[in-house]
Formats: C-alpha cells, sequence, structure tokens
C-alpha cells in the first residue's frame, strides 16, 4: 500500500491567493464540483476556478444565500444538496448523473466547527457526519462522473488540527464525553485519512486525491464561536480584528485547495497532505513530525474507510474489491 509522502517544494507559499495560483492555467471544458462554494474559503475557491474557465457546480444547503453570494459569477450553478442528510446526497449525486457529465475537480470544502453536541441522521455526531461521512458518501456517489473523467482529482479540506485526534474506533460519535474540538479534530483527521485512501482506491482510474490544511482564517467556520473565546485564544481582540500573524484571508486560506485541485507540480502523486502550496509531512501518532504516513496510517484509512461504508451504505469500490 505504497502512499508516496515526500515533502516538495512550490513556486507559491503561504501568502499566496487562489487566483495566483492558477494564473497561467486554462480550465475551459473542466467541472468543478465545490461544496460550500458560497461562503468562506469556498466562495474564494468557486470564484478562482471559474475565473479560470472552469464550470463549477455547488450543491448548497441554502440555495438562496448560494444565489446572493455567486450572483454575477459566470459559469457557476447550483443545486441542493445537505451533507447532514443522505437522502438529500444521493438526490443531487443523481441528478448531476442523469446530465451526462464528468467531473474533473471535487473539493470537499463545507464542513462546520466546535458547534455543540447535536446529532443528525441516524444518531450520528454532526461534525463528524457532516464533514467526513457526508463528502465520503457523496465522492462515491458521484464516482462513475469522477472516474469517466480519467484524471481527476479529489481534494479533501483537512486542518492542522486533525492529526493531534485519532479516530475513536470504539465511539466516533461521540456518546460518551462530547467535547466539540475533539470532535471536531476527528472530523479533520478522516478528511485526511479518506483522501489517503480513495488515492490509492482510485489511482487505476486516473483519480488521485489530497488533503489539505488551509491555514488559520476567520470566515463564517467560527459562527459557533463566542468573540471572547476566539479573544482568549488569541486570534482576535475584542473589535473582531485578527491579531494573530499567522491568520490567512480567505482568498490567501483558498489557495492550497486550488493549488492541490489544478497544480502540475503534483503530477504522479497523491494521497499527500498539503499545506502553504507544498506537500507537508502531517504529525500523525503513526509518524511523529517529519515523517510520511507509516503502516497504522495507512492501516487507519482502510479502517475509516471500511466504518465510512458500513455507516453511509454507499461504497463504489465495493463489487471491484470482491472481485478480486
Amino acid at each position: 500500500m505504497d502512499m508516496p509522502q515526500a515533502t516538495t517544494g512550490s513556486t507559491f507559499g503561504a501568502r499566496s491567493t487562489a487566483e495566483e495560483v492558477l494564473r497561467g492555467i486554462d480550465l475551459a471544458g473542466k467541472l468543478a464540483v465545490v461544496t460550500g462554494g458560497y461562503s468562506g474559503l469556498g466562495l474564494e475557491t468557486t470564484r478562482a476556478l471559474a475565473g479560470a474557465g472552469a464550470r463549477v457546480v455547488v450543491p448548497a444547503r441554502r440555495r438562496e444565500v448560494a444565489g446572493t453570494a455567486l450572483d454575477g459569477t459566470v459559469g457557476v450553478e447550483i443545486d441542493e444538496m445537505d451533507l447532514a442528510d443522505l437522502a438529500s446526497i444521493r438526490g443531487f449525486a443523481e441528478r448531476f448523473l442523469d446530465s451526462g457529465r464528468d467531473i474533473d475537480i471535487v473539493i470537499n470544502n463545507a464542513g462546520i466547527m466546535a458547534c455543540s453536541e447535536s446529532r443528525v441522521g441516524p444518531g450520528w455526531e454532526a461534525q463528524f457526519a457532516v464533514n467526513h461521512l457526508g463528502h465520503h458518501a457523496l465522492v462515491n456517489l458521484l464516482w462513475p462522473a469522477i472516474a469517466g473523467a480519467g484524471a481527476a482529482r479529489v481534494v479533501a479540506v483537512s486542518s492542522g488540527v486533525g492529526p493531534q485526534s485519532p479516530i475513536r474506533w470504539d465511539d466516533p460519535h461521540f456518546t460518551r464525553g462530547y467535547d466539540k474540538w475533539q470532535a471536531y479534530a476527528q472530523s479533520k483527521e478522516a478528511n485526511r485519512l479518506f483522501a489517503v485512501r480513495l488515492d490509492v482506491l482510485g489511482r487505476d482510474f486516473g483519480v488521485r486525491a489530497y488533503s489539505v490544511h488551509p491555514g488559520y482564517i476567520l470566515t463564517p467556520l467560527q459562527r459557533h464561536l463566542a468573540t471572547a473565546e476566539m479573544v482568549d485564544a488569541g486570534w482576535i481582540d475584542e473589535q473582531g480584528n485578527p491579531v494573530n500573524a499567522e491568520f490567512k484571508t480567505p482568498a490567501q486560506g483558498a489557495a492550497t485547495q486550488v493549488w492541490a485541485a489544478t497544480s502540475p507540480e503534483l503530477a504522479g502523486l497523491g494521497g499527500v497532505y498539503c499545506k502553504d502550496c507544498a506537500v507537508v509531512a502531517p504529525h500523525t501518532r503513526a509518524t511523529g513530525p517529519d515523517a510520511g504516513p507509516g503502516t497504522a496510517d495507512a492501516d487507519d484509512a482502510v479502517r475509516l474507510w471500511a466504518l465510512s461504508a458500513e455507516l453511509t451504505g454507499v461504497d463504489a469500490f465495493a463489487s471491484r474489491r470482491r472481485s478480486r
């Protein structure tokens, strides 16, 4: 189960913007699906991809809000989808597949962070459900269109906190001892492991997968946090202005996911974790801070895929594995 993870340099960096990353790249004739593509980093991502000539499909839980945010952006279409609702995800996927189009880029951008304990569907913890399980189902349901492109990329937006919190295999839905930050970190680690496994499963179809840490950015993602909590964390002052020099603008935060989705610098690589428009080694329980994923990391990715398939009832590769 080989997963190349050597760190790489890049012509871009922490302060590059999504538009700069795409300068000189022609995406005419390409189709991208961007979840949450109408708010925060997703909005910047949609605008940048559309500006480079791509057709961008934005599945949105709040369709009217998406329409307002993307009004005037050429090359964008909006459809309805709620990542917390498997029936809604299936409905979107079926409508898209009925259009007969292939997908060149999928960016799993939508997410929630540090919300109070809440449950969706059959009692799933909301952050694990929305950030990971919904995207697992979406990509698997859209797989015929993704594989049909012949050279597609799937980008899972993770974070810098996920690798600090392994999956709670005995209680992934936090039915005991809910902690909003641990639950968020688990969901982001799941995003990273999803990309590790999808890249292994998809590379024979020409599909490569990546996970990214976009950096620290003030967006609507922080809507569940009180101002005092962010002040105490040293993120903002009492007027809401960022005070941490590491914080990026939304345009800068969107750069790494756009880079992962399009950059020729990643040709031949997949399953890797990216930050500041470069491949870096995540700090994982399996590897420590200075190495790529080892056997335990790969085993976790396999285990998570099996758990996700069992919970959602969706696995595009099940029949293929049984036939081998």
